[in-house]
C-alpha cells in the first residue's frame, strides 16, 4: 500500500470538475475514494486482478516505465494509468504482442473511474499498488511497456493454467518425461 505526495493529490485532483472540492474532501477524509473522469489527464486500463498483479510485479521488476497503478479489491480489477490519448500505441503493441486476446477495458473520454483516496489503509477497497508522487512525465515508452508486459503476462498465466490442466500433480508432470533427459534435445 502507498500513499500520494501533495504533487501527486494536485495532479490527479486537476482531473476533478472541481479540484478544489476534491483536495477539500480527501483533506477531510484521506481514505475516502472519489470518481473521477479519464482521457483529459489520464487515460485508465482495468485488467482483472490476477493478470494485473502479474504484469505490476513484472513492471516493477524489470524497471518498466510505468505510472500510478491501484487496486479495487472486491472488484478484483487492477487498474493502471497511462497518459491521455495512449490508445492507439497501447492497442497496437497489445494486439502484437498476445498470441490470443487479452480481456482489459481501456477507459479514456467519456469514462470515469473510481480512485483511492491520498492515504487507503490494507483492508479498504480501493488502495495504491503505485500511487502518483507528482505529475506523471510524457514517456512514449510507457504505453508501450505496458502493452508488451501485459500481453506477455497474460501469455505467462495461460501457459500456467494449461499446465494445471495437463497435470494434476508435481508427481504427474514427473512421470509424463523420461527417467534421463535426452542430450541435445
Amino acid at each position: 500500500m502507498q500513499t500520494m505526495t501533495r504533487r501527486g493529490i494536485e495532479w490527479l485532483s486537476a482531473a476533478a470538475s472541481d479540484p478544489v472540492m476534491c483536495r477539500a474532501r480527501w483533506a477531510d477524509d484521506p481514505r475516502l475514494p472519489l470518481m473521477l473522469p479519464t482521457g483529459r489527464l489520464f487515460d485508465v486500463v482495468s485488467v482483472e486482478q490476477r493478470l494485473g498483479m502479474e504484469t505490476f510485479d513484472q513492471l516493477t521488476r524489470h524497471d518498466l516505465p510505468h505510472g500510478p497503478i491501484m487496486i479495487d479489491h472486491k472488484a478484483r480489477r487492477v487498474g493502471f494509468f497511462l497518459t491521455s490519448n495512449s490508445w492507439y500505441w497501447f492497442a497496437y503493441f497489445i494486439r502484437r504482442e498476445a498470441k490470443r486476446p487479452v480481456d482489459y477495458r481501456y477507459l479514456s473520454s467519456d469514462s470515469v473511474v473510481v480512485v483511492p483516496g491520498p492515504m487507503p489503509l490494507n483492508g479498504d477497497r480501493y488502495e495504491w499498488l503505485r500511487a502518483p508522487i507528482r505529475r506523471p512525465e510524457a514517456n512514449p515508452c510507457r504505453p508501450i511497456a505496458f502493452a508488451t508486459v501485459l500481453g506477455a503476462s497474460a501469455e505467462l498465466l495461460a501457459r500456467v493454467d494449461r499446465y494445471g490442466e495437463k497435470f494434476s500433480s508435481p508427481a504427474d508432470a514427473v512421470a509424463a518425461y523420461p527417467e534421463e533427459p535426452v542430450p541435445g534435445a
